[in-house]
């Protein structure tokens, strides 16, 4: 069925719901690389109009990519939960947008949603979406995980610590560990990508960074962000393993060019949670994304990489995870071309994420192409942060040496910390006073070197 208005002078005809939503999609390099994008501003205006009118339901009877060639349409198909749909069923993108501006959608509300919406659902009312719009919304969406400690809290915004190495040397890692914690970071996860893939390797990081935990008596989380693959084996090793990560993408094709399946997937779950490593609860997934992966791997079945992007989501809700962070910058200009491109694309996936149910973080960054600064990526942390972002990365100095592209640094987040009055993860908070780095209001003191010695003498053993 196609969509067809009459603007002025001008006629627009839209040959199905794919085209509907890929034309009415913000401008971005990358649906313009595809060939996906509006001509003109009219046209984008156009598409605009005609999605306002469609009906959610509209996005159960016909999917985006065919159900009987992609098994994360089938899982979007099969999983909905139509009972928590019941109270939006009736309303078309445009009504959806009016109801999520109103008072009607409290957090509760939108809580017992989630469930009931699909992710063209939630990329196709994020398309009339101003970006004030995305950020009231996902304010309002509060996403609770546990692990060994608990992340999503509202008023709260964790930090992933980065300590990464170009070769993996244990000394450098910890004394990047060691930099983040005396300046607060670290709560939401203790996550380095590793230099190598080798299997040895792999298992004495994960050792490195469980004895620094263990000598600290710390109350976070650790993960060598390496392919699901290799977790596995290295779980079977004996490695200590708190979270299992993986790239995800929104289609199947897209997620064979990284490897991996629903089926690899469920294994790798039930393998972490029989370790059974959490203390205060069982999310034990770490998923990134990032808009553009699908079209990179050719695999993005004519639709626009914001929606792609929002149906990876699709594949982490099934897992329940602990994190879920978009890579926002990293993928590069081709897909996200300057400044203001990655801003909205990061306030996209976090509206998305959120309203999705999931714990949505971002690492705000560029790379060194693109058509962006560290301004850029000022503007759009403080407006995350603003939006309840769930958690940021930490990056000694913002410039990560082992990946080569410009993110966020520990110093930032005690900038949005004072400016917000956000409060890290409460029992990471609790070890913060307890070793004399904060006080009871979570603002640094000065550091003494009884804590940075002991982290010290623990993590260069391995």
């Amino acid at each position: 069925m196609s969509f067809s208005i009459t603007l002025g002078q001008r006629s627009h005809r839209f040959d199905s719901l794919r085209e509907l939503m890929a034309k009415a999609t913000p401008l971005r390099s990358g649906d313009c690389l595809a060939g996906l994008a509006a001509a003109t501003e009219q046209e984008r205006v156009a598409a605009r109009w005609l999605l306002a009118d469609v009906p959610l339901r509209r996005f159960l009877s016909e999917p985006l990519v065919p159900y009987e060639d992609d098994e994360v349409t089938r899982l979007i198909i099969d999983s909905h939960d139509a009972l928590a749909f019941a109270p939006v069923a009736s309303f078309t993108v445009g009504e959806f947008r009016d109801w999520l501006l109103s008072d009607q959608a409290t957090p509760e509300a939108l809580r017992r949603l989630a469930p009931g919406l699909t992710p063209e659902m939630v990329a196709a009312v994020s398309k009339l979406m101003r970006n004030q719009d995305l950020m009231l919304v996902a304010k309002r969406c509060e996403v609770v995980t546990r692990f060994r400690n608990t992340q999503g809290l509202r008023g709260h915004l964790g930090v992933r610590l980065q300590p990464n190495h170009p070769t993996d040397d244990p000394a450098a890692i910890v004394a990047g560990v060691i930099d983040g914690l005396v300046l607060g970071a670290g709560d939401a996860v203790v996550g380095i990508n590793p230099a190598s893939d080798s299997l040895p390797d792999l298992v004495r990081l994960n050792q490195v960074l469980a004895e620094v935990l263990e000598r600290g008596a710390i109350p976070t989380q650790t993960c060598v962000l390496t392919h699901v693959t290799n977790t596995m084996l290295a779980i079977e090793q004996g490695a200590p393993v708190d979270l299992v990560f993986q790239s995800i993408a929104g289609t199947q094709a897209a997620n064979r060019a990284f490897g991996i399946d629903l089926a690899l997937l469920d294994e790798a779950h039930a393998m972490v949670q029989g370790l059974g490593r959490g203390t205060v609860g069982h999310n034990a997934m770490y998923f990134e994304t990032g808009q553009g992966s699908a079209l990179s791997a050719n695999a993005h079945h004519g639709v626009d990489q914001q929606t792609c992007e929002a149906r990876a989501y699709a594949v982490a809700r099934r897992y329940q995870p602990l994190l879920v962070n978009t890579v926002v910058g990293f993928i590069g200009p081709e897909y996200l071309f300057d400044g203001k491109q990655i801003t909205r694309a990061g306030l996209e996936d976090h509206f998305c994420g959120k309203l999705l149910g999931l714990p949505m973080g971002c690492d705000i960054c560029y790379t060194n192409h693109a058509e962006a600064d560290q301004d850029d990526m000022d503007n759009l942390m403080v407006l995350l942060a603003t939006a309840g972002l769930n958690f940021m990365i930490g990056v000694p100095g913002a410039d990560d040496i082992m990946l080569n592209y410009q993110s966020t640094s520990f110093h930032d987040a005690l900038v949005l910390r004072e400016m917000l009055g956000l409060r890290r993860a409460p029992e990471f908070e609790a070890w913060l006073q307890h070793m004399g780095l904060t006080d009871a209001g979570g603002r640094l003191l000065p550091a003494s070197v009884a804590v940075p010695a002991l982290l010290w003498q623990g993590g260069t053993h391995a």
